[in-house]
């Protein structure tokens, strides 16, 4: 599913959208599983029927007490793969979270309208402030005749349960119009393509600019927790499922670790200058060009993983923002 955690707060009318983005730890998104039945050929992430999904329970428990512990958080994205294919964990997750006073924004393809609502979705879509269901072609060539019907009893499940709902659909011909017709009262918003995962083979890569030319990361306020204790400082898919430098996670075991881990990675000098002046204040260390801001962000951490005056440089830039 196309996710910007530091969007989540888009979709939530009762918080101030445009501080939430702005402050660091105020959101972050919680990736449930790689696993999804529905298996689109654009799928970010690459999730499958039988992707990873939590096994280590003790751990994943852990996990959703250190996010739910954090004070200064008040949105969670719950995302993935499809977080109804792990269903167990979500009621797990959205529980602890609604009763810490966590906002959830739950990221579905609602491919679970296509069959009775169980008793188990509606405890989930109750403690659950908005649902944004992700439609689009691709979906419609992997459900077929099933996916209007399926995301349409979706909408209505989860407006039924008091959320707001919001069609989240990928920028392509008749997507705002096909997305009225689904659910009239949703908000909608439309997302670009992402290269990646599976993406990779469906959409074309942005050309290559001067370093000059890129702006400031934008999703670095906003870091990704994996049910599998990985803790990423971004919500990039393919840092997410495991690409990019190693600096870019750290591992956590218990709630505790999972504090620690974000404040390291809030420190973590070549993330603050990507986040702040942007990739061209380190250019002498990345010069480019380059197809999006996360190039030079990887170029940089491996540069300084190898190189302590390439660190040294990255703290002293860092120092001035």
């Amino acid at each position: 599913l196309s996710f910007d955690a530091a969007a989540a707060s888009v979709f939530l009318y009762d918080l101030d959208r445009d501080a939430l983005r702005r402050t660091p730890g105020a959101t972050l998104a919680l990736f449930l599983t790689d696993r999804c039945p529905v298996g689109c050929g654009h799928c970010s992430v690459a999730a499958t029927a039988t992707g990873p999904t939590v096994t280590d329970w003790a751990t994943f428990a852990e996990v959703v007490a250190g996010v739910c512990a954090l004070p200064a958080l008040r949105v969670v994205a719950v995302t993935g793969g499809e977080p109804f294919a792990e269903p167990r964990a979500l009621r797990f997750a959205v529980r602890r979270l609604h009763a810490a006073g966590k906002a959830v924004v739950l990221f579905t393809s609602g491919h679970w309208g296509g069959r009775p609502v169980s008793a188990g979705t509606r405890e989930v879509l109750a403690c659950t402030a908005t649902v944004v269901l992700s439609t689009d072609s691709f979906h419609a060539a992997a459900l077929g005749s099933r996916a209007t019907a399926a995301a349409t009893a979706a909408a209505e499940a989860a407006l039924a349960a008091g959320c707001h709902v919001v069609v989240q659909v990928l920028d392509e011909p008749g997507a705002r119009d096909a997305a009225r017709t689904l659910c009239p009262t949703a908000e909608i918003t439309v997302v670009p393509p992402l290269p990646t995962g599976r993406g990779v083979r469906a959409f074309p890569r942005s050309p290559a600019r001067p370093v000059g030319a890129l702006g400031r990361c934008t999703l670095l306020n906003s870091p990704t927790v994996r049910y599998d204790g990985t803790v990423t400082g971004c919500c990039n898919e393919a840092v997410i499922t495991g690409a990019g430098p190693p600096g870019l996670r750290r591992a956590v075991r218990d709630r505790a670790d999972v504090a620690r881990a974000l404040d390291e990675l809030r420190a973590d000098p070549v993330l603050r200058v990507m986040g702040g002046p942007g990739p061209a204040a380190l250019a002498l260390l990345a010069p480019g060009p380059f197809r999006s801001v996360c190039e030079p962000c990887w170029a940089v951490h491996e540069r300084v993983a190898q190189d302590p005056r390439a660190a040294a440089l990255a703290q002293l830039v860092a120092g001035w923002t």
